[in-house]
């Protein structure tokens, strides 16, 4: 419990320290500087897990088409040996 108020004054110290440092233009600036940093970081983030997820889905894809040209493939020689 005693963590856990730790936890708890240390993120209302930080957003009234947050708060006192925009009030300034320097620090203003500098916290818009991070803002601009971390939504870059997350763009880039979200830009490489699409493309894996891209990547996943043609590879799934491709899965399905071999597997299906497999099944074909069995399907008709087992026709040309009941035939």
């Amino acid at each position: 419990m005693k963590t856990f108020v730790w936890f708890v004054l240390g993120i209302a110290g930080g957003f009234v320290v947050a708060h006192l440092v925009n009030k300034d233009p320097r620090g203003h600036e500098l916290l818009s500087q991070v803002d601009a940093r971390i939504g870059e970081f997350t763009d880039r983030i979200g830009d490489a897990y699409r493309d894996q997820e891209a990547q996943l889905v043609d590879l799934v894809a491709e899965a399905k088409d071999a597997a299906s040209d497999a099944a074909e493939s069995a399907k008709n020689a087992t026709a040309k040996l009941t035939d």
